[in-house]
């Protein structure tokens, strides 16, 4: 995926190309702007990539493992099927239980609410309403994701505008909405879902949406909200579906580099930046790791944050309100991703038999609420949970490309350890956590140990060293009430701009980020021809 650029003048450097850096590069160059992406590792994606640890047999997508917000409206912009980029659809949740029994969620009406009905008469009645009120929600912050955020507080005309555009978005909400939204924002998960079911089963395996990738408990304020946000996109065309790109999560990130090439941007990797350069609070350019400079009058940054402002820029150009903030931005992570290569697809105990709704869907394992909390308590008191929670996909069900017939890949995002490990890894725990992961569903599928060709565990160290997750979050930042909207991720910027002129913003930190969504990297562009459209008015009117 390297591209070896000329010495040419840019018009917009991009440092990282993980699949914001290349949404952000295709749109400017989309837009008649000369633009260079700088990626650090030897291959673009960032999380998004398809690696291959187990040999070249094997493709597996190391961290992220599903496309879900990643609107149909920029894979249509950016002409992304051109470039190899299609979408299986996920089956349902299949959650295997070791007394033997399942719970089953099959898109269809009727046989779900068979399906919930085993566990709880009264949850399967309370489902559809459950998926309606969510559904409501969403109707009204989906938009509010894919939008410029306003500066709340700002006198500004220009501010002043976007805020009266945020009113009259809002004007749609009743006073029960109003309410219900304000309880999902503030509270947890397990409140939420107190006020439909009472089965273990349907409670344990719709909370996982609402810790993923947290560093939170279902019992944890704010994860209501997290459950939403990954209930809203419109992969395939519906929406809050989730699904396996053909080639993994790499073959995203390629068809985004493709369309970035065709439109005239220019990929480097193996560059790293070590330097944002700033005069007179406007950025120049940036410093490579080789000595290189490059000069560009814009730069979009879509490092974590914390390496953004308190590494690449020198933190004297940056007022103090905005250092605080950026060092108080809470990226803390208990997650672990485990990568299998199989002989077999498992069998389980509760289901035999191939079901692709089963071995296609996504795979849970938690058998209650109660038990991802104990998981979670158990990482906060400093030890890996004894019993982890994953949320598992065999996408080679899908896609023989991934893997030599009749064998397939696994991916498992799982949790919980400490979240200290990001600093200081205890190796041999986190391979017996990783163990205790494979006896789980050991205990449903008798046999699927055997079964283990390969195995990967990326814990929150790798994931910060080697893939610049800072604390192994795969979100660059809680999405916690006070870190989301014009929060994310600092009071006054999250419109993509930075303290420093010509320096904006667009990576997961950043509003629309969480996920592969690509939201930033088209709205931070936004932003930019924004920005020289009006310097361009200012100019023909004598102003600078």
């Amino acid at each position: 995926m390297s591209s070896s650029g000329s010495d040419a003048a840019f018009d917009a450097v991009i440092v990282g190309g993980g699949h914001n850096g290349l949404v952000a590069a295709a749109y400017l160059a989309k837009h008649g702007l000369r633009a260079l992406v700088l990626e650090r590792r030897d291959i673009a994606g960032g999380a998004a990539v398809s690696e291959h640890p187990f040999g070249p047999d094997y493709t597996v997508t190391s961290l992220s493992y599903v496309v879900s917000l990643l609107p149909a409206s920029l894979v249509a912009e950016l002409g992304l099927s051109r470039f190899g980029y299609h979408v299986y659809p996920q089956g349902g949740y299949f959650a295997p239980r070791t007394d033997g029994r399942y719970l089953r969620m099959p898109e269809e009406p009727a046989e779900r609410h068979a399906e919930i009905a085993k566990f709880s008469a009264r949850d399967a009645d309370s489902y559809e309403r459950y998926s309606a009120d969510l559904a409501a929600i969403a109707a009204v912050l989906g938009p509010m994701l894919t939008q410029i955020p306003p500066k709340l507080g700002s006198r500004r005309p220009a501010d002043l505008l976007r805020q009266a555009g945020l009113v009259r978005h809002l004007r749609k909400v009743n006073t029960r909405l109003a309410v219900d939204l304000t309880r999902l924002m503030t509270g947890s998960i397990a409140d939420l879902l107190d006020q439909y079911f009472e089965s273990d089963a349907l409670r344990g395996v719709l909370s996982v949406s609402g810790v993923i990738g947290m560093w939170a408990g279902p019992r944890s304020a704010g994860t209501g909200y997290v459950t939403l946000h990954h209930h809203i996109g419109d992969t395939a065309g519906q929406t809050g579906a989730w699904g396996f790109p053909r080639g993994g999560m790499g073959a995203v990130s390629d068809a985004l580099a493709g369309a970035a090439r065709s439109f005239g941007a220019q990929i480097r990797t193996g560059a790293e930046v070590k330097k944002i350069i700033v005069r007179q609070g406007h950025v120049t350019g940036v410093a490579l790791a080789d000595g290189q400079e490059i000069t560009a009058a814009t730069v979009v940054t879509t490092a974590h944050p914390r390496i953004s402002f308190l590494e690449l820029v020198d933190q004297g150009e940056l007022p103090g309100d905005f250092l605080a903030d950026i060092k108080r931005w809470q990226s803390r992570s208990g997650t672990v991703k485990l990568n299998l290569a199989l002989d077999r697809l498992p069998v389980f105990s509760s289901h035999p038999g191939f079901h692709p709704q089963v071995h296609g869907g996504t795979i849970v394992l938690a058998e209650s609420l109660d038990d991802i909390e104990r998981g979670y308590q158990d990482a906060v008191a400093g030890r890996p949970s004894e019993l982890p929670f994953a949320d598992i996909c065999i996408p080679s069900v899908f896609d023989d490309s991934l893997a030599p017939a009749g064998r397939h890949v696994m991916s498992l995002f799982t949790q919980y350890v400490p979240c200290g490990y990001a600093g200081n890894p205890d190796q041999a725990e986190l391979d017996r956590y990783a163990d205790r992961v494979i006896d789980r569903l050991e205990a449903v599928a008798p046999g699927f140990t055997e079964s283990v060709l390969h195995r990967q565990v990326i814990g929150p160290h790798q994931m910060q060293e080697e893939y610049g997750l800072v604390g192994g979050n795969i979100f660059h930042g809680e999405l916690t009430m006070g870190q989301m909207f014009h929060g994310r991720p600092a009071a006054g910027y999250a419109d993509f701009r930075t303290p420093v002129r010509g320096l904006y913003q667009a990576g997961s930190a950043t509003h629309g980020g969480g996920g592969v969504t690509g939201i930033p990297g088209r709205n931070a562009v936004r932003q930019i021809l924004a920005d020289r459209r009006l310097r361009g008015l200012g100019r023909r009117r004598g102003l600078g």
